[in-house]
């Protein structure tokens, strides 16, 4: 059975869906059995990954709003496997409202294909809403991609504090699994301050792995590859090889760790 991570942060641009396609394409290169799951509307980890969006169908969309089959939405690609998303996911939301059960639909889906991997991985909307809390209610833990700039940790009280909702109410097993410092660049001072606060915030669940900034990671999306397709001797294949060997470990070593801060 597949353990969910969904990778969550509300703040764009801090290196959510790039970690997202990076880590399942490095885990996938591990002869891991992967399912990354887009579920954010601008669609960006599933032609990261080379799946056309726009001619993908059925859908999460589908899958989610007109029970469509999930397995009949999954891609497979040589990076792992996508479950597409692409606009029409925008609107999900509103249909969503007056179903039963409405937290739980992406649960319910992906616990029909959960014995086929080792990870599924969920890309989420840089928002604390109803998708949101959809992958939340389908995660066994949170990995929180944290950019190595300035007001790095605003914002992440709202989503600890979201995280703490769901697991009284909704998911009591949730926890989690990490975070990820991004865009590190060892020549600042600002990189290696934003690094120690982090750290200071998340005694014991920051990776030691850090993603640098690299050309190469910006560049690769556009011609729909993860990094190590694209330039696998990029400092970003490295780092996300990395990652991937870490998170591995980790989880088959499993450690105890504080769920979620206190204060």
């Amino acid at each position: 059975m597949a353990k969910t991570i969904s990778i969550v942060n509300q703040k764009g641009g801090v290196g959510k869906t790039t970690t997202c396609v990076n880590l399942v394409a490095s885990l996938a290169a591990r002869g891991k059995r992967v399912l990354l799951c887009d579920f954010d509307p601008q669609a960006n980890a599933t032609s990261g990954l080379g799946v056309d969006k726009t001619t993908a169908t059925p859908n999460i969309y589908d899958v989610l709003v007109a029970d469509a089959p999930c397995g009949k939405a999954i891609v497979k690609t040589p990076y792992g496997d996508v479950l597409p998303a692409n606009k029409a996911l925008a609107g999900a939301t509103v249909e969503m409202i007056s179903m039963d059960h409405r937290e739980y639909r992406l649960k319910d889906a992906l616990a029909t294909v959960a014995d086929q991997y080792d990870y599924i991985f969920i890309d989420c909307p840089p928002s604390l809403e109803l998708l949101t809390l959809n992958a939340l209610c389908a995660s066994d833990t949170v990995l929180v991609p944290v950019q190595c700039e300035y007001y790095a940790l605003e914002g992440l009280s709202d989503l600890l504090s979201t995280i703490r909702i769901v697991k009284r109410s909704l998911n009591t097993s949730i926890a989690l699994e990490g975070v990820v410092l991004t865009m590190f660049d060892g020549r600042t001072n600002l990189s290696l301050q934003v690094a120690e606060e982090v750290k200071r915030h998340f005694p014991g669940q920051v990776y030691a792995t850090v993603i640098p900034r690299n050309v190469r990671l910006s560049e690769a999306p556009s011609h729909g590859k993860p990094v190590l397709a694209y330039d696998p001797w990029s400092r970003g294949t490295e780092a996300y090889k990395a990652l991937a060997d870490e998170f591995i470990e980790l989880n088959a070593c499993p450690v105890s760790r504080e769920t979620l801060r206190k204060d």
